[in-house]
């Protein structure tokens, strides 16, 4: 299933990491079932999809309100990260879009703008070898805004020198989607892994 693009005479492109180039939601949430389950923590599948995009830090404080624990937030992040990062020899892309980065490689830049870790998304780039594509990566602790706000995006656009409104954006949450039309910026979604499976 190809993913059309709008039409415009885009300069960058801008990709979210997770869900977006490399299909690793369902190795995060399985690596989430893992850390949570040392706490007594549940957290269903439908609930982490809808949560896609906000910030690690963020949905352990959410979850500690919603099931009343007390689990330290960097001990989980980092037991979370962890686990993923043992489960990457698994990983795979997202074919409709590494076929857009392979068609555009050389012509535009690229960047990534992720919730994630830097340590994370070089990890999962470097496991598919698409590391050396992106001119720049944009990645937590880079900006204090998470999405929906457009900062990571906007940061992205100026490190590569583009216009915000000759930006492209990949994203797959609605997060995603909202802050780049809050930085003034084209976007395309990618469908879900059971979206895409059902469209084959």
């Amino acid at each position: 299933m190809a993913i059309p693009l709008p039409t415009g005479d885009f300069r960058a492109y801008l990709f979210d990491c997770d869900g977006t180039i490399v299909d690793s939601m369902p190795l995060h949430y399985a690596a989430w079932c893992s850390a949570l389950d040392e706490w007594g923590c549940d957290f269903p599948e439908e609930l982490f999809y809808a949560w896609g995009g906000r910030p690690i830090a963020d949905i352990i404080a959410t979850l500690n309100e919603r099931h009343g624990l007390a689990m330290p937030v960097d001990t989980v992040a980092q037991r979370q990260e962890e686990l993923y990062q043992r489960s990457l020899p698994g990983l795979t892309g997202v074919p409709e879009v590494l076929a857009h980065i392979e068609d555009a490689h050389g012509r535009i830049p690229f960047a990534v703008v992720s919730g994630s870790t830097r340590e994370g998304v070089t990890a999962s780039l470097g496991m598919l070898g698409l590391l050396d594509r992106f001119e720049t990566l944009v990645c937590a602790g880079d900006y204090a805004r998470a999405k929906p706000d457009p900062e990571a995006f906007l940061l992205a656009a100026r490190r590569l020198g583009v216009p915000p409104a000759d930006c492209l954006v990949f994203e797959d949450t609605d997060l995603g989607i909202q802050a780049a039309t809050a930085a003034g910026m084209a976007s395309v979604r990618v469908p879900a892994p059971w979206e895409r499976a059902g469209a084959a």
